[in-house]
């Protein structure tokens, strides 16, 4: 059976700071892995977390556009901030009209938005996606390439 995996990642060269991002859509068989699409880019002033979550709103855009591929898809985040934030806490912080449990704004409220859309619309289509998060640095190919992009796209701008 084929498994569609998506691996990402963002950074900052301080926080705020220069930052990148990156992700690497792969499918797998029992037989071989193959890279579907990958890309990385970089925003002069950002933080950390914005770019952990622009790397995953920018791969499931890309998987929104793509055709004829399995209907159900493993995101792996070595970021626990964006795995608990779209698992979790984006509940209670619609709930809540976009506030925190101490009453203070979500931080990054439009990226949040954003990447619910993106959700929203990948399960109208009856696409499954599992969430996932990866230790960094952990020895995952993909996840160490991620990094990697990550790191040459801020790298570009310094």
């Amino acid at each position: 059976m084929e498994v569609l995996k998506i691996f990402t990642d963002g950074g900052c060269s301080g926080n705020p700071g220069p930052g990148g991002w990156a992700y690497i859509i792969v499918t797998e068989t029992f037989q071989e892995s193959a890279v579907l699409v990958e890309k990385y880019s970089f925003e002069r002033n950002t933080t950390n977390n914005r770019m952990e979550l622009t790397a995953v709103i920018e791969s499931l855009r890309a998987l929104i556009s793509m055709k004829n591929i399995p209907r159900k898809a493993v995101l792996y985040t070595d970021s626990q901030y964006v795995q608990k934030g779209i698992t979790e806490w984006i509940i209670r912080w619609k709930k809540n009209a976009w506030r925190t449990a101490d009453k203070k704004p979500v931080k990054n409220q439009d990226l949040w938005i954003e990447l619910d859309s993106l959700c929203g619309e990948l399960s109208r289509s009856e696409f499954l996606l599992k969430w996932e998060w990866i230790r960094g640095h952990c020895g995952n190919e993909f996840n160490e390439r991620c990094d990697k992009m990550t790191q040459e796209a801020i790298a570009s701008i310094l």
